[in-house]
């Protein structure tokens, strides 16, 4: 679990967290949406321990950050898995080469134990067989695949995703969405995920943080997103007329 208590992060003269409040529980995606500028991507930063806020506590699993040692905040780091939006892959290394770095980088296993532990992380993002192949020969879906296997090879507490469809068309992004929701709750983690895509936000949100000018304007579960009078939330979620459809559908169907 982490629990954030009145986070504010400023850049000299730009407030960009404004005193945000809220809690991410494990075994659950939390999804943080917003506008560009609303502070998203600093709050990500600021979970992943990049940035320090100026106020405010980051908790993980009751330990605040700021209290921790420098090398505390090392373990911690190597107990946080990442899936970057353009997947970040290592062009010159094979798909097992990029989902073994972390191990060779932070570990001292032996190699058969990098192996096999690889080998199972593949499996389970259905990629079993593409060990030999590099970034520039699979698609753009396995791409992230990869980037999802790197991420929890060394069976992180914590997941961040940064907008993990981007680029991907409509059912791989779908595919990705639920593969990501399956690991969460398989391996009980502490996902958060940064994403604009409102597709993920009514598949897999299960917590939603909105964020407005560095301030949380809202949050709830994706069924009360639809139930919610804020303006802030309805003008930006239901934006396209599809949602307007799916909300008046959703509210026709409850009365």
């Amino acid at each position: 679990m982490i629990i954030v208590n009145d986070i504010h992060k400023s850049f000299g003269d730009s407030h960009v967290l404004k005193g945000v409040s809220t809690t991410f529980e494990n075994g659950k995606t939390n999804l943080v949406i917003g506008q560009s500028g609303s502070g998203k991507t600093v709050f990500l930063k600021c979970l992943l321990g990049l940035f320090e806020p100026e106020e405010g506590t980051i908790e993980y699993d009751g330990k605040a950050y700021a209290t921790l040692t420098t090398k505390e905040k090392r373990n911690l780091r190597q107990e946080m898995g990442m899936v970057f939006q353009g997947s970040a892959l290592f062009d010159s290394m094979t798909v097992a080469g990029n989902v073994r770095f972390p191990l060779e980088m932070f570990t001292k296993q032996p190699k058969s134990e990098m192996d096999d532990r690889v080998n199972s992380v593949l499996k389970r993002v259905n990629l079993s067989g593409a060990d030999d192949k590099f970034p520039a020969e699979i698609s753009g879906g396995m791409q992230k695949r990869v980037a999802i296997a790197r991420a929890i090879v060394m069976n992180p507490k914590y997941l961040f995703c940064d907008e993990p469809n981007s680029g991907l068309d409509p059912k791989t992004a779908i595919l990705i969405d639920d593969l990501i929701k399956e690991i969460t709750e398989e391996y009980n983690i502490t996902t958060v995920i940064n994403t604009h895509d409102m597709n993920s936000v009514m598949q897999i949100g299960e917590k939603i943080l909105f964020l407005k000018n560095g301030h949380k304007e809202w949050e709830g579960t994706k069924h009360e997103i639809f139930k919610t009078d804020n303006a802030a939330v309805t003008d930006f979620v239901y934006s396209s007329d599809l949602f307007k459809k799916v909300r008046q559908m959703y509210i026709e169907e409850k009365n």
